[in-house]
């Protein structure tokens, strides 16, 4: 199937948006945010730090009335310069290019899961900037497989699950962790649509380089096609 009908197949699973984090938080509460290199704001504080960024991220909500900021897919960011983690030794092989949306908003939020399905992996990536605990659900449509990830989510969200369990769409999957378990990050949900994982397993990459974005941006299509943000 290609890149544009896939694109159709997603956004057709619903005509509704797909809740991903708790319900009893309105639409009506969420504001778009830009974390791009062109977002000035971003020069303003240390955005090495998870303190900072808390505060900046706080502000913004505050500022606009909301309770949940979201955006970032294919989103070039300078953030992820503080980690080794994101660095190659060429230039052009730096991941900054985000694959995901993120939802920021208050730890132990409520995580929910998208679609029905199950688990088909989980991990704590616990690399400075990474994920920290992290679930994936495997999903069947059509006779269509993808999975869904779920990242920077609370220890206790991996906890008393297993590989296999499945999960209802709207079941209160996980809870969000703080920034001692999330990879040093404020508060916030990554969500990401998995074509093909690739035998990865409990996690998966959520940023490219500018090398490989034309592979991932096509395994990795908009979670918005599912949100409806």
């Amino acid at each position: 199937m290609n890149t544009e009908n896939y694109n159709i197949f997603l956004n057709e699973i619903s005509e509704k948006p797909l809740p991903v984090i708790d319900v009893e938080i309105s639409f009506n509460s969420y504001i778009d945010i830009s974390l791009s290199e062109s977002n000035n704001d971003l020069m303003s504080f240390n955005t090495s730090s998870s303190e900072e960024w808390e505060k900046y991220i706080t502000s913004f909500l505050e500022k606009s009335n909301a309770e949940i900021a979201f955006g970032g897919y294919l989103e070039k960011r300078n953030l992820y310069d503080r980690s080794d983690y994101f660095k190659n030794q060429l230039e052009n092989e730096k991941r900054n290019i985000h694959l995901g949306i993120d939802l920021w908003c208050k730890e132990n939020t409520k995580v929910l899961a998208v679609l029905e399905g199950e688990i088909h992996s989980f991990k704590f990536n616990n690399n400075y900037g990474d994920y920290g605990p992290t679930i994936i659900l495997k999903h069947e449509i059509n006779k269509i497989t993808f999975y869904t990830l779920y990242g920077h989510l609370s220890k206790e969200s991996i906890q008393n699950i297993n590989v296999g369990d499945k999960i209802l769409q709207g079941d209160v999957l996980a809870f969000l962790g703080d920034s001692s378990v999330n990879g040093d990050y404020a508060p916030h949900l990554h969500f990401q649509i998995i074509k093909d994982l690739q035998d990865n397993c409990g996690d998966y990459p959520g940023v490219s380089s500018s090398e490989n974005i034309d592979f991932y941006k096509n395994n990795c299509p908009n979670p918005n096609l599912l949100l409806k943000l």
